[in-house]
């Protein structure tokens, strides 16, 4: 050991330190966290959970351990370092053991060589990635009254948001119309204190409210003036850098109170309730709104949330790519981190990720993480504008009509300006009304283009709105002539008529056709608007003859052709390592609402200037989809009280759902061309297993259950990580493997590159009465598939094995989809998708 640390000196003394912009790093060191340690220190007792069983933080035990943890690595940090050279940030001690800390290239070289010193890794930053849908997924009939009702639903869960922060003030959290909450001793989490107010940010239903930012100061990026030194959110629903998330937003729609009137710009669009509305919420702001997140801050959000006990945590957050410095997607600070929470008994959904629809998007890769993919709903915001000469154009707008009965003259923005010197004000955007002459424009409809400025958000469908409204207008069009492939519109509320003409609402001829073509519809107008409006021989505009009128917009339409998988929304196969090669665990998980998602927003929010100064905002992302899985999750965690995770994860995923409202396999949202969205026909990569079903995850019949050794076996088998890596991040030796990662007890089967024949097992453990399951299996023809037994029966609570065998039949170069359902004698039905690509070799 004396050899060892004399190398270190040398290497101190070779070493100039301090020179080169400083970072932050995250250093975990040898010796158990405290959710592993099994004891052999003298005077420390062991502290290790059994899997899925939560930590007793308060025990003397548990204490001293942590603090004996944190002494080594202050310990070790002063020993190889002059003070004031360095500066830590965080002790892990709980899910994982080590440190993050700003030092330099060199110090963090030094680190490496350091005996004790497991790895040494660079920080990385992460991305961020309602009213109707708790009826769309039948909870207020279905679900909550198996709890109590809805003033009992999810009763003494806690959901834990790694977020944005949260908006305490909003009606969606407040408690002085509910029952009141007594206290809670199973939560150990505290409430900051807000430095202006001097109060805190809890009242019973927030229940804990932190906040983390020392990596984000410790690297410049944090600013007080904009991203509040607090747990209150100044986003409205809360980031890590690309999957969008508000965190305020994200907390209401798995755990807001219910029944709270959504109302703008005096109009009330329905009441809006969480999935679990009794449920308590914790916040751990760790994302901030322009730059995102660390993943130091957010790992030590995690290790807080977990320390303080909550049971279920929701992630609209995750990386900006794969990690780019571990040789696997599954083995990294903040993956680790989240396998020790599962280890604790705590659910996790994470957002998928918003990099659809293309393949290999996917952001969440872990088998132990519950990956959501959004979904369009069956509620649709459409409007028309109808033209003088009798033809109907359809758009978007959440806006009352024009005067019914009635047409207005048309005016666009570049024909009435108060001085031509203005355009380099880009005054066709209508985002500035003292740059329009208001005589011209009062009492008839405005239209304005839709520019780039309103993709990149230095416009606004809200300001032009209030420029139209200013002008003393009687509707305003926002007309695109010209947008980018993958170009998302959603109707944006507004005070006074008005409707956005884009590619995204259906043709009224039929709604399994394509989507209207932006270019086709956008012409329609300007050409209508052309031939009736005389100009001089300068251009300048002698009369304005077009005429037309704006749609009531403020209802939804229902659609049976729902849910379909949201454009947006990230799709498989799962990647295993940065080189994008495909893994043997099938992601994403399941399908929820996250299209169009009413719920609530900060009012000092401006990441959304559609929304700012609003208390409700209509945002999609698969951000809004994780939460509606966290509060579902909460609804079985409160039925199901001794359920591990792996057990929720698999009830919400085997009773899901492949058919839409139509009876009609589940159908995919996909670009065709440039400017056309098309459906086609939806995948398990792009669903998962299928759209979450709440009633039937209650009485899923059999579950498919896992823990921490079946996760480490899991690690154990993916080729190209050998053993030590893998104990790097999990302080577990490979004591084990399951053969091929296909084998992992997972409720979903992938092969990513099947030759011959593989045999694939399963065990299924019955969590209803006793019952017989018939097995069966279905697969696309170029992959034969086998399932044995044919039938089984099981007692409560007894497990049984079976296998799936698939055979190449043809290669073709592409995968292949089935699945095996196990249906039961007293009415369970147990699905599971599989997917396999066939090599000849």
């Amino acid at each position: 050991m004396g050899e060892m640390w004399f190398s270190v000196v040398i290497v101190l003394l070779f070493s100039i330190l301090n020179v080169g912009k400083a970072e932050i790093y995250i250093v975990t060191v040898e010796g158990e966290p405290v959710i592993s340690y099994k004891g052999g220190i003298d005077g420390f007792e062991a502290t290790a959970a059994e899997s899925d069983e939560k930590i007793d933080t308060t025990s003397e035990s548990v204490t001293s351990y942590a603090q004996h943890l944190e002494k080594k690595h202050d310990m070790l940090l002063a020993l190889l370092f002059d003070r004031g050279t360095y500066k830590k940030i965080y002790s892990y001690r709980h899910l994982i053991n080590g440190f993050a800390a700003h030092i330099s290239h060199e110090q963090a070289e030094i680190l490496r060589r350091a005996p004790g010193v497991k790895s040494v890794e660079r920080d990385w930053k992460v991305k961020r990635l309602t009213t109707h849908t708790p009826q769309f997924l039948g909870l207020p009939t279905g679900v909550w009254p198996t709890g109590g009702g809805f003033d009992r639903a999810g009763e003494d869960i806690i959901i834990g948001f790694i977020d944005s922060g949260i908006y305490p003030h909003h009606p969606s959290f407040a408690s002085h119309n509910t029952e009141p909450y007594g206290p809670l001793p199973k939560y150990r989490g505290k409430c900051e204190i807000d430095p202006n107010t001097k109060k805190d940010y809890c009242n019973g239903k927030i229940i804990g409210a932190q906040h983390f930012a020392e990596a984000a100061k410790a690297a410049g990026s944090f600013n007080p003036a904009i991203d509040f030194d607090s747990p209150l959110d100044g986003d409205g629903h809360g980031r890590l850098t690309s999957i969008v998330l508000f965190a305020s937003h994200t907390a209401a729609i798995a755990a807001g109170n219910n029944g709270i009137p959504v109302r703008m710009h005096g109009f009330e669009f329905g009441r809006a309730s969480g999935m679990a509305p009794r449920a308590r919420i914790a916040v751990y702001k760790a994302l901030y709104r322009l730059f995102g997140g660390f993943v130091a801050d957010v790992v030590a959000a995690i290790e807080q949330a977990v320390h303080d006990g909550v049971d279920i945590l929701n992630l609209s957050v995750g990386p900006n790519s794969p990690p780019a410095t571990t040789k696997t997607t599954f083995l990294n600070p903040f993956d680790a981190t989240l396998l020790s929470a599962v280890k604790a008994g705590v659910f996790i959904a994470q957002a998928a990720g918003n990099g659809g629809p293309f393949p290999k998007t996917l952001l969440s890769y872990s088998p132990w993480i519950a990956t959501v993919a959004a979904a369009v709903d069956d509620r649709r915001y459409k409007n028309h504008l109808t033209l003088g000469n009798g033809k109907v154009l359809a758009g978007l707008g959440l806006s009352p009509s024009t005067h019914p009965n009635r047409t207005f003259t048309m005016v666009a923005a570049n024909d009435v300006l108060l001085d031509s010197s203005v355009t380099k004000y880009s005054p066709a955007d209508c985002q500035r009304p003292e740059v329009l002459n208001k005589n011209l424009v009062e009492g008839n409809i405005l239209l304005c283009g839709y520019s780039f400025n309103f993709v990149v958000g230095t416009a606004s469908i809200k300001k032009a709105a209030e420029t139209a409204k200013a002008l003393g207008a009687a509707g305003f069009v926002l007309a695109v002539e010209n947008a980018s492939p993958g170009t998302k519109f959603d109707p944006v509320p507004v005070r006074i008529p008005g409707i956005l003409i884009t590619d995204v609402s259906m043709s009224m001829a039929s709604i399994n056709t394509l989507y209207s073509s932006i270019r086709v519809i956008a012409i329609e107008l300007v050409n209508y608007y052309n031939i009736t409006t005389s100009r001089d021989w300068t251009g300048r505009v002698k009369s304005f003859k077009s005429t037309g009128s704006i749609g009531n917009g403020l209802r939804p339409i229902l659609h049976k052709s729902a849910p379909q998988v949201a454009v947006f929304s990230a799709r498989g196969p799962n990647i295993k390592d940065y080189s994008f090669q495909d893994a043997d665990l099938l992601k994403p998980d399941i399908l929820a609402p996250g299209s169009l998602i009413w719920a609530a927003w900060a009012p000092n929010g401006t990441d959304e200037a559609n929304y700012c100064g609003e208390g409700f905002a209509l945002i999609s992302g698969t951000s809004m989809a994780a939460p509606h899985i966290a509060g579902i999750a909460a609804l079985i965690k409160q039925h199901h009280p001794h359920w591990s995770p792996a057990a929720i994860k698999s009830a919400l995923m085997t009773t899901s759902s492949t058919i839409d409202r139509a009876e009609r396999p589940l159908q995919a949202q996909q670009y065709s061309g440039s400017e056309t969205l098309m459906l086609v026909p939806a995948t398990p990569f792009d669903y998962g297993s299928g759209h979450v079903n709440p009633r039937a995850a209650l009485d899923p019949g059999l579950i498919f259950d896992a823990g921490y050794q079946d996760y480490l076996g899991f690690l154990c088998t993916v080729p190209g990580i050998d053993a030590q890596e893998i104990k790097k991040f999990t302080h577990s030796p490979c004591n084990y493997t399951l053969g091929h990662p296909s084998n992992f007890n997972s409720p979903s089967i992938a092969v990513s590159h099947l030759v011959g024949t593989q045999i694939i097992t399963r065990i299924v453990t019955n969590v209803a009465e006793e019952e017989t399951y018939v097995v069966t299996a279905r697969m696309a023809p170029e992959i034969a598939i086998e399932t044995n037994p044919p039938a089984m029966t099981l007692r409560h609570g007894a497990s049984r094995k079976f296998t799936v065998t698939l055979t190449v039949r043809s290669v073709t170069g592409a995968y292949s989809f089935g699945e095996v359902l196990l249906k039961g004698s007293r009415g369970h039905k147990v699905r599971i998708p599989v997917a396999a690509m066939g090599y000849d070799r």
